[in-house]
């Protein structure tokens, strides 16, 4: 054995002690003289496993005590004859021998001081005990300075095979220390102290089989979580709880304990950051300020550690920009004010402090320029200068800049048409128009100037063609049909396209249906008077006349040809069912019936018509009497023909449901049969 395989906490020198030399020469004499289930004195260590002492020391020592050189012969002393002597030995000899005995075994001799032992001349018995020593502390160093002790010793040794069991069973213990720390999450740590267990130990083949166990399960677990967090990345998590849910089954305390209640904890945080990214989301898209300032919030408190921080990152951006959105919108309805008030409430966060700085710029310039006149356009000009030629935006600021310095001069024009404008005469609105002519229209306010310079010339033609209009409706005020022309006449110089035009086409429709009315009146009153004589069809022929005319009073005319020839089809009817009835069988009475509810409700007919309708239908009713008594099933059909709301309707209902329960009979439920024990109130029922 060299000094390396010597535990570095054990002195590699010869002992100092007289009687610890003594023990060594005895150790190597006799092999061993420490028995191995007694420790070692002063030691707290556990239990030692000992092999048995072999009986062959005992042997040698007592054939060497034994074989002596035999003495010469002499003549024994005379005392040695006396039997009082002998009697004394033999009674104390014994009791001696027990007591030497006994002293012997309280007094063993003391075990080996491992740390000072010089190992290079330790017997194999020694070693073993030290190392038994060392591998009951159970730690992986000092199993490993067990197994280094005793390993080095020659297969021949008889204690060879005792050593490899020895051996095996350290070895198998510094695996179990290794599994220990790979169940505490220490796969390095576990590999790394399988892997001290010296190669040429049997116990070796056991190492890479633990090792690739280890790994096995270490990479099935880590495989589990890794697809856990990707369903939580994606926020599918239901699949991210059946994942780990798999991880109560792995083979590992660290995966199946820590690791699963770490991943619990990321999937429950994960799923609540998700529902706060989902309601913040849905606040965004409702494009409301508050919402997207809510939204934000909700996406800032989402923290570094949650898996979602880098979407809720990514939101906020997108959230700030929807904000922008808004404020863009306002602006391009020209609501400078509610645009920048948005803008200015965008969040840092959402790092578009430059883009809303910009917008805030060109907002602010357009807002001066809106204000329609020179000054507010200087100062869009000066503010929109001051926008770097490094920003986005500059190039439309400079667009604005060119379009605002035109538009200055437009301006001016404007400002001084609408002076003139205002003071309401032709030849100031016609200076006017002059003025705004000079605005080209391809210029910023051409749109502008062409729309004032249409109204300027409304104002004109109005002014020009009242008087006309005016001179019509004085004239129209008498409505007889000369004066109605005259209005016509004067209100027809209005040419079309002119402001008063429309104006006064409608009063001219107005005037010519009244010369109409006054012209067809008499031909309608005409017609009226035939029908109230009777003569409906001559009322008819002379209001007809009116109707295919279209003229104003075509409508009026029509409608009354329509309530004539509708009187005409009542009487038509009337008489139809009358002389129908006059028939007499049930067929010809249904047919007047209808007939005779064909007759309008608006008709003086009506009230003879449901007199009629009730007389027929009692007499229906009695006819289908009369056929039941000899054919039930033709009585039913007849009753089936009275109308509803006639007055013998009610009556043929009830007649028509007795006749169908004669034809139909219900079956009778049948009675118990009665036992000749019956009571006597159950046989007073019976009879």
């Amino acid at each position: 054995m060299t000094e390396r395989d010597i535990p570095d906490g054990w002195s590699g020198g010869r002992a100092r002690d007289p009687d610890q030399d003594t023990r060594l020469s005895r150790i190597e004499q006799f092999g061993e003289t420490q028995p191995f289930d007694v420790p070692a004195t002063g030691s707290n260590s556990k239990s030692v496993k000992r092999p048995k002492q072999s009986n062959s020391v005992g042997k040698d020592s007592h054939s060497q005590e034994t074989t002596q050189p035999s003495k010469s012969y002499r003549k024994w002393p005379r005392w040695t004859k006396s039997w009082i002597l002998w009697s004394f030995l033999l009674i104390s000899i014994p009791g001696s021998v027990a007591f030497l005995a006994t002293a012997m075994l309280l007094k063993l001799p003391a075990a080996p001081n491992c740390p000072s032992i010089f190992w290079p001349l330790a017997s194999a018995s020694v070693r073993l005990h030290c190392a038994q020593l060392a591998a009951s502390k159970d730690t992986v160093n000092d199993l490993l300075q067990a197994i280094a002790l005793v390993k080095e010793l020659p297969k021949n040794h008889p204690l060879h095979a005792e050593i490899n069991r020895f051996i095996e069973e350290w070895s198998r213990d510094i695996l179990k220390l290794a599994d220990q720390s790979f169940q505490t999450g220490n796969l390095d740590e576990a590999i790394a102290t399988a892997r001290k267990i010296p190669e040429e130990v049997a116990a070796y083949k056991l190492v890479n089989e633990q090792i690739d166990k280890w790994q096995t399960i270490w990479s099935k677990a880590d495989g589990i979580y890794n697809s856990a967090i990707a369903e939580v990345r994606q926020l599918h998590w239901q699949s991210a709880f059946m994942l780990s849910a798999r991880m109560l089954r792995v083979d590992n305390q660290y995966w199946a304990g820590t690791k699963y209640d770490q991943l619990n904890h990321i999937i429950a945080t994960a799923r609540e950051d998700g529902d706060k990214l989902g309601k913040a989301e849905n606040l965004a898209n409702s494009k409301v300020v508050d919402n997207l300032l809510e939204s934000i919030k909700l996406a800032e408190s989402i923290g570094q550690e949650s898996y979602l921080y880098q979407k809720a990152q990514e939101a906020i951006p997108a959230f700030g920009r929807k904000m922008l959105a808004l404020a863009q919108a306002k602006l391009d309805q020209r609501d400078a004010d509610e645009a920048l008030n948005i803008a200015r409430q965008i969040p840092e966060s959402t790092k578009l402090q430059a883009e809303t700085d910009d917008f805030i710029a060109i907002a602010d310039a357009k807002r001066s320029a809106w204000l329609g006149n020179v000054s507010g356009l200087e100062a869009a000009i000066a503010q929109a200068q001051q926008i770097d030629p490094s920003r986005p935006v500059y190039g439309e600021a400079q667009q604005l800049i060119a379009r605002w310095q035109l538009e200055i001069e437009d301006v001016a024009h404007l400002e001084k048409a609408r002076v003139l404008a205002s003071q309401g005469t032709v030849n100031n609105l016609t200076a006017a128009i002059a003025q705004v002519q000079l605005i080209p229209a391809s210029n910023p306010r051409g749109t502008e100037a062409r729309q004032e310079m249409s109204r300027w010339r409304a104002q004109i033609e109005t002014i020009e063609d009242q008087p006309y209009l005016e001179r019509a409706e004085q004239i129209a005020i008498f409505e007889d049909i000369n004066s109605l022309q005259a209005a016509i006449a004067q209100a027809s110089q209005i040419r079309s396209g002119r402001a008063l035009y429309p104006e006064a086409r409608r009063k001219i429709r107005t005037w010519t249906a009244k010369i109409q009315q006054i012209e067809d009146q008499p031909y309608l009153d005409q017609a009226r008077e035939l029908a109230q004589s009777g003569n409906l069809t001559a009322a008819i022929s002379a209001a007809q006349q009116i109707a295919s005319s279209g003229r104003s009073l075509s409508g009026e005319a029509q409608t009354a040809i329509d309530d004539w020839q509708g009187q005409i089809r009542t009487r038509e009817n009337w008489t139809k069912a009358q002389q129908t009835a006059t028939v007499g069988t049930p067929e010809a009475l249904a047919e007047a019936i209808r007939l005779a509810d064909r007759v309008s409700n608006n008709s003086i007919l009506r009230m003879d018509a449901n007199l009629a309708i009730d007389q027929w239908s009692q007499q229906l009713l009695d006819i289908a009497r009369s056929q039941g008594q000899s054919d039930i099933a033709r009585g039913i059909g007849i009753a089936k023909s009275i109308p509803r709301g006639s007055a013998a309707y009610n009556a043929a209902q009830d007649q028509i449901k007795t006749w169908q329960q004669f034809l139909n009979p219900q079956p009778q439920p049948s009675l118990p049969v009665e036992s000749p024990q019956s009571s006597p109130s159950t046989t007073t029922i019976g009879q």
